[in-house]
């Protein structure tokens, strides 16, 4: 069974977080989501009180196949600053495992260095940032350059899911997944 974690920060985006759980889970992917506050209350962007899965410290991600960010503020902000995770992200990376990001949250690979040479999106007012981090940037919804995956925001969220899933999956379960919740019928 795949295994994912999505990390999560006081004021990430409600929509970007828990669209990604909800859809993997329904795929039968084992998600878990991991509080990086040192406990499992987590505040939503939009004022959401909620109950992570994990919390950072403690938590052994040596069984990980993906890892992902979602966007918001000021929650990619903290996950940025949360050096346990950016030093997971980094080894992660590094060994070529799967990373992906929403909205936001692509900046943060892109101060990590994943980006620079690679192709990437994010919400708009962060696509200068990504460019100063040498990433070719595109206004696709999703965009997927080798182990890395990037999203615009809310709007994509359903797709980057799907994208995700197809990943870990294969598309025809992905496409099972978008039949299932009625998704552009």
């Amino acid at each position: 069974m795949a295994k994912v974690y999505v990390f999560l920060a006081d004021g990430f985006e409600d929509i970007e977080g828990l669209t990604v759980v909800d859809l993997m889970r329904r795929a039968g992917i084992e998600v878990s989501t991991v509080s990086i506050k040192g406990k499992r209350e987590i505040e939503t962007s939009h004022g959401i009180r909620m109950q992570t899965d994990r919390i950072f410290e403690g938590t052994d991600f040596s069984d990980a196949d993906m890892l992902v960010l979602p966007g918001g503020m000021p929650g990619t902000r903290y996950l940025g600053e949360h050096q346990p995770l950016t030093e997971l992200l980094r080894s992660f990376y590094e060994k070529g495992g799967k990373i992906a990001a929403i909205c936001a949250a692509p900046s943060i690979f892109a101060e990590l260095g994943f980006l620079k040479g690679r192709t990437a999106t994010c919400y708009p007012s962060f696509m200068g940032k990504l460019e100063e981090c040498g990433a070719r940037t595109s206004l696709e919804g999703v965009v997927v350059d080798e182990n890395v995956t990037t999203s615009r925001g809310m709007g994509t969220a359903i797709d980057f899911g799907l994208n995700l899933i197809a990943q870990l999956l294969g598309q025809e379960k992905a496409d099972d997944i978008a039949r299932s919740i009625v998704y552009r019928a």
